[in-house]
């Protein structure tokens, strides 16, 4: 009588549950070598990719070598980082073929006019549906974000806010503070909660994110369909003077490379902060030719209605 065992609540023979077993493997095994391939396709490290999707460099190893049994929950959160759907990963087709993939090559070196128009073609409903009249800052630290919406609000009358001081507010205490007390899972979820209640409370508004809001799917989509946004830009070399600038010394502190990071870290977010509705590329520009260049963009595209201390 051949002997039987016990899987998922089923009778299963010893032969069947090895073939269970090697395809599992195999899933694995191919699961990490394209997360490899698409990590060294982004030109990213493995600890930038880390920063990013919030796992931790020591599983990233293990799923890169098909050792890691990683969660649905953390590969969404990888393949969201390196601008991959999880299908991808897990699916019977080579994503470096896919035609899908090519399209998506595609869109994320095509111009604003061109996107707009992809997105508009393939959109059930109008890009705008849901969005009022609110408007969001998105972009990496040092860009311009907070000055340019608090002095692009009080032209156009509307209340502006920064999402970070409403996570501080709604958390009790100071964001580093929640981090620390937390950990990045915890202030995400603030984040998340701080972000709904915004919409909840304004139909008409300027909004400031942190730059890294892109890394979390369920988060960042939410805020695309909800807000008009608009990805403030500047070269690297100006991201690092500013943030200096502000008497923050904490991205040189101790760090030889933190110019080198901070490139890799826009470079693998390049694709994410691109689905904003908009860019203004702050680069080699005045506080004042830049605040006429977003009120320019906020009030021609309709993003918010013009007033008597708008002008053009």
């Amino acid at each position: 009588m051949s002997e039987v065992v016990r899987f998922g609540g089923r009778a299963t023979k010893p032969d069947m549950v090895s073939e269970m077993d090697e395809r599992v493997a195999n899933l694995l095994i191919q699961v990490g070598e394209r997360v490899r391939a698409a990590r060294e396709r982004k030109r990213i490290s493995r600890r930038i990719l880390s920063e990013i999707s919030g796992v931790s460099p020591r599983y990233l190893a293990q799923l890169e070598a098909g050792a890691g049994n990683i969660s649905i929950g953390l590969l969404t959160r990888v393949a969201h980082a390196l601008d991959m759907k999880i299908e991808w990963f897990v699916g019977t087709e080579n994503p470096w073929t896919s035609e899908v993939l090519r399209v998506a090559d595609l869109f994320s070196v095509a111009d604003q006019n061109t996107r707009a128009k992809v997105l508009h073609m393939l959109s059930v409903k109008p890009a705008s549906v849901g969005k009022s009249e609110r408007v969001c800052l998105i972009g990496l630290r040092g860009a311009g974000k907070s000055t340019l919406g608090a002095l692009a609000a009080d032209r156009l009358q509307v209340p502006f806010l920064e999402l970070n001081k409403e996570i501080s507010h709604y958390g009790g205490m100071p964001v580093d503070e929640i981090i620390a007390l937390y950990g990045q899972e915890g202030y995400r979820k603030l984040e998340a909660g701080s972000l709904d209640r915004v919409v909840a409370n304004y139909d008409r508004m300027i909004l400031a994110v942190a730059g890294g809001i892109v890394a979390e799917p369920e988060t960042y989509n939410k805020l695309l369909s909800q807000f008009h946004t608009i990805w403030i830009k500047t070269s690297p070399q100006e991201h690092m003077d500013r943030v200096l600038a502000q008497g923050d010394e904490r991205p040189m502190a101790g760090n030889a490379d933190a110019m080198d990071q901070l490139r890799a870290i826009l470079r693998s977010r390049e694709a994410l902060y691109a689905k904003a509705d908009a860019e203004l590329d702050t680069s080699q520009q005045t506080q004042d030719e830049s605040l006429e260049r977003l009120i320019a963009i906020v009030s021609i595209r309709g993003f918010v209605s013009q007033n008597p201390k708008t002008r053009i």
